[in-house]
C-alpha cells in the first residue's frame, strides 16, 4: 500500500482532538514564536524549553500513550544522540581524562597552581555540553507527541508546517518592506530580513521547505487540490521572492532544490487533474507559471531587491570568515581526533585556536559546517552517528522514491534541504529546524498510520 493510499484511508479527526496532538500544537507554536535563535542565552531557549518539558509532563500523565514502535529509526537515532550528549558530561578519572587528545594545556594548568588532577568529563566546556543536552529536549517532545497522535491528526501536520512557513514568511516581507518587528526573544538584527529566525541563512531554509511542502501538500493523499492549488501556487513565488530578498546565498540553492523537487513528486497528480481538460491546457499552465515567475524575479532583480543574489556576485571569498576560518578548524578536528572536545563547545575552543589574523569585532560562533563541527566536537561516535543517519535518509528516501510515496517523498527532500544548508551554516541547531526536522524523519519513515486504540473511534 502506497503512503497516499494510507493517508487517504485514515479516519477523519473526531470533534475532540487528542490531548497528544493540542500538546503538540503549544509546542509548534512555541517554537515558532521563540525558536528561532540558536544560542544558549537568548530568552527564547527559556521559553521553548520550558513548554517542550511541561507538556513532556503534561504527556506523560494525561495524553495517549506514544507508538514508538511506529517510529524506530527515528528513534533509536534521537535516543542515541541524547545518551552521546549524557555520556560526556560523566566525570572521568585523571588518568583517563588526560589520556585525551589536546587535554594537556588544562592538565598544565592545575598542575602549574599546585592542585591535584580532579575528575573532569569528557567534555572541555560542561556548561556547553549540558545546553546541547537541554536543547533536544525538542525534538524529543515532537517525537513523543506526534506518535502519541491519532493518525487522521498526523495527516494534519504537513498543512500545520506550511501554515507555520507561510506566516514566518509574511513576517519577513514586512520585515523587507521597512516594517520593525524586534523579536525579544530572539538575537535578530534590526534591518535583516530574517522572519522569526536570528539567521537570515536559518529563515531561507525555512521559506525553501514550502517550497517543495506547497504543492505536495495540494495533492496529499490522491485527493484533488480544489482551493488547496491555487493557494499553493500563489505561495511558490512569495517563498521564493523572500529567500531572495532575505539574502542568503545557501537559501537560493535549497529553494531551487525545493521548487524543482515539489513539481518531480507531484509531476503525475498534476498530469491527471489537468488531464481532464484539453491537452493544450498542460503546457500553458506550466509554461504561463515559468514565464510569470521569471518575470518576477527579473523585476527583483531589476529594483535590486534579489539580495540574495547581490551577495552572491559581490562576495570577495578572501573576507568570509567560513572560508578564513576553514584551515584553523581542520587543525582543531586533527587536535581533538578521536574523541573530540564536548558538544556546543565550538566558540570557547575556538578562540583557544584563533590566529591574530582572523581576530576582529565580531566572533565566530560555530565552524559554519555543521558535519566538520560534529566530528570536532563528538569524534569518531559522533562521526559515527552521523553517518548511520546519513545511511538510514539514503535507504528510506530510495525506497520512498521507487515506490511513489509522496509524503515520504517530501520528507527525504526536507531532510536533503537541511543536509545542503549544514555545509555552510548550522540550521540544526534552532528549535523550529529541529522540530522540522523531526516531523520530516517520521514522513520519510512513513509514519502515517492512525494509533491503535482499544476504543473505538468517533467518526
Amino acid at each position: 500500500m502506497t503512503l497516499d493510499m494510507t493517508v487517504r484511508s485514515l479516519p477523519l479527526p473526531t470533534s475532540r482532538p487528542s490531548f497528544s496532538f493540542l500538546l503538540l500544537l503549544t509546542l509548534l507554536a512555541a517554537v515558532w514564536i521563540a525558536g528561532g535563535a540558536s544560542r544558549a542565552d537568548t530568552y527564547g531557549q527559556v521559553v521553548v524549553r520550558t513548554v517542550a518539558w511541561a507538556v513532556l509532563a503534561a504527556g506523560a500523565l494525561f495524553a495517549e500513550r506514544p507508538m514508538l514502535r511506529d517510529a524506530r529509526p527515528v528513534a533509536w537515532l534521537l535516543g542515541v544522540a541524547i545518551a552521546l550528549v549524557a555520556v560526556q558530561l560523566v566525570p572521568l578519572p585523571p588518568a583517563a581524562w588526560q589520556a585525551l587528545p589536546g587535554r594537556s594545556v588544562f592538565a598544565d594548568a592545575a598542575a602549574l597552581s599546585g592542585q591535584p588532577q580532579p575528575w573532569r568529563p569528557w567534555a572541555i566546556v560542561p556548561g556547553a555540553t549540558r545546553n546541547a543536552l537541554f536543547s533536544l529536549v525538542v525534538p524529543l517532545a515532537v517525537l513523543l507527541l506526534v506518535t502519541g497522535s491519532r493518525g487522521g491528526e498526523r495527516a494534519m501536520l504537513p498543512g500545520i508546517l506550511l501554515a507555520l512557513i507561510a506566516a514566518s514568511t509574511f513576517l519577513g516581507l514586512l520585515q523587507f518592506s521597512g516594517g520593525g518587528f524586534p523579536n525579544p526573544l530572539v538575537n535578530d538584527t534590526l534591518g535583516q530580513v530574517s522572519g522569526t529566525f536570528a539567521n537570515r541563512n536559518h529563515f531561507a531554509l525555512f521559506a525553501a521547505f514550502g517550497c517543495v511542502l506547497a504543492p505536495v501538500w495540494a495533492f496529499l493523499g490522491g485527493r484533488r487540490p480544489h482551493w488547496r492549488g491555487p493557494v499553493a501556487l500563489g505561495l511558490l513565488p512569495l517563498f521564493a521572492l523572500t529567500i531572495l530578498a532575505s539574502g542568503s546565498r545557501a537559501g537560493m540553492i535549497v529553494g531551487a532544490l525545493g521548487l524543482g523537487a515539489g513539481v518531480a513528486i507531484t509531476w503525475g497528480p498534476l498530469r491527471r487533474e489537468l488531464g481532464r481538460y484539453p491537452r493544450w491546457i498542460l503546457p500553458t499552465v506550466i509554461g504561463g507559471f515559468v514565464v510569470s515567475f521569471a518575470v518576477l524575479v527579473a523585476i527583483s532583480v531589476a529594483a535590486d531587491r534579489a539580495v540574495s543574489i547581490s551577495r552572491a556576485l559581490s562576495l570577495d571569498s578572501g573576507q568570509d570568515m567560513r572560508q578564513r576560518g576553514l584551515p584553523t578548524v581542520l587543525d582543531m578536528v586533527q587536535t581533538y581526533f578521536p574523541f573530540g572536545t564536548g558538544l556546543g563547545s565550538f566558540d570557547p575552543i575556538f578562540r583557544m585556536h584563533e590566529p591574530f589574523g582572523l581576530l576582529k569585532l565580531t566572533y565566530f560562533n560555530h565552524a559554519h559546517n555543521d558535519f566538520l563541527e560534529i566530528v570536532l566536537d563528538a569524534g569518531i561516535p559522533g562521526l559515527l552517528l552521523m553517518i548511520a543517519a546519513i545511511g538510514w535518509w539514503l535507504w528510506a528516501g530510495v525506497r520512498a522514491w521507487r515506490h511513489a510515496q509522496a509524503l515520504a517523498q517530501l520528507g527525504s527532500v526536507l531532510l536533503l534541504q537541511v543536509l545542503i544548508a549544514s555545509t555552510v551554516d548550522y540550521p540544526a541547531r534552532t528549535p523550529l529546524i529541529m522540530a522540522s526536522i523531526i516531523l520530516a524523519a517520521l514522513w520519510l519513515g512513513g509514519v502515517t498510520r492512525p494509533s491503535p486504540s482499544a476504543l473505538p473511534v468517533r467518526r
